[in-house]
């Protein structure tokens, strides 16, 4: 915009210097006040067929005032280079008839503005063109840094869920070996101690094996602590449920899964066994298109709400085995379980924080 005004004044200098050296007397205002009249309007409207008409409601003025055409260029500028710039081939029916009244150098002269006037038009398109292109050059630059930069982050949460899931699964491998290997070692050898026990009758030798059999004990105590500890550690709440929803392909299953602190072992295996039988329910008992799965945490408690939109009879509640069930983990947790049937089938159980 700001280089189309440069342009335009430019021009208007050009045809006014032109105007006010090339008359004969210098005192008729009205075609450089028409002239100023027009081309402002020509800025302001957008509307293309509005520029049409004032160019040729110019080019009229022109007609009955010849020495209008010296600005001829200044109105034709912006109408150049448009799709309806045959619009400018207009002026030159009143160019032609002052043509032949006018000196030579003044005809020259009016041409050369002309072609000063086309100069400019097309500079200033083939800058505003670049200037296009290089705004959207920067804007798919900046697009594709930032799809580059989700990329790398989505890259980074699948890298670190996969080394977490790794993680959780060798320490699962860890404790199935020492439980497997290890713990049956002792246990072989606490029987075999037992054994000699029975059928050793000096005392000094029974007090030995009996120190011994307390020490195995007690690594077998620790041992299977340790497992214990390994095994509930290798189980995340979140890779289970989202393993649960990939494999349940009954109906279009959603989860969203908002749960930041890791609940305790015997929660987490009571909120995976309550989604098991909560969506073994679904296949079985209902006709759903659809399903979601909510889990949340909340300051106090953690909140699950399984939910479809399936139709369910009323009178098979209370004799459901899975509902009674769920509600008995649930209630092993002090949490509340409530069921609602309104449009589906819906879930919601909250389980408070404290103890768990």
């Amino acid at each position: 915009m700001v280089n189309h005004i440069v342009n335009k004044l430019t021009l208007l200098a050009c045809c006014l210097a032109f105007y006010l050296t090339g008359r004969t007397f210098t005192d008729d205002v009205l075609p450089v006040l028409l002239a100023i009249i027009f081309t402002c309007l020509l800025s302001y409207v957008e509307k293309e067929h509005l520029r049409i008409i004032l160019t040729a409601a110019f080019t009229l003025c022109s007609l009955l005032l010849p020495w209008t055409c010296v600005f001829l260029p200044l109105i034709c500028y912006d109408m150049l280079f448009s799709k309806k710039q045959w619009v400018c081939f207009l002026s030159l029916a009143p160019f032609l008839l002052f043509w032949s009244d006018a000196a030579v150098a003044v005809d020259i002269a009016i041409c050369a503005l002309f072609l000063l006037s086309a100069l400019l038009k097309y500079r200033t398109a083939i800058v505003e063109q670049l200037k296009n292109d290089y705004y959207e050059l920067r804007d798919t630059t900046q697009e594709m840094a930032l799809r580059l930069k989700k990329q790398n982050q989505d890259l980074l949460k699948k890298q670190d869920n996969e080394l977490t899931m790794a993680t959780l699964g060798e320490r699962n491998r860890i404790a199935r070996e020492i439980h497997d290997n290890v713990g049956h070692l002792l246990s072989r050898a606490l029987l075999q101690i037992g054994a000699f026990l029975a059928v050793k009758q000096d005392d000094q030798t029974k007090e030995a094996l009996s120190t011994l059999k307390d020490t195995l004990s007690e690594a077998m105590d620790s041992i299977r602590t340790s497992v214990h500890d390994l095994h509930d550690e290798s189980i995340d709440l979140r890779t289970q449920v989202m393993d649960l929803v990939h494999k349940f392909t009954f109906c279009p299953l959603r989860l969203d899964y908002s749960v930041q602190n890791k609940p305790g072992s015997k929660l987490n295996y009571a909120l995976i066994t309550i989604v098991k039988e909560a969506l073994s329910n679904i296949v079985r008992h209902s006709d759903a298109s659809q399903a979601e799965i909510r889990l949340r945490e909340h300051p106090a408690f953690y909140q699950l709400i399984i939910s479809d939109n399936g139709s369910t009879r009323n009178d098979k509640l209370d004799q459901g085995i899975g509902l009674k069930n769920i509600n008995d983990r649930v209630e092993a947790f002090h949490g509340l379980l409530n069921i609602e049937i309104k449009k589906g089938f819906k879930l919601f159980i909250s389980i408070p924080k404290k103890g768990n």
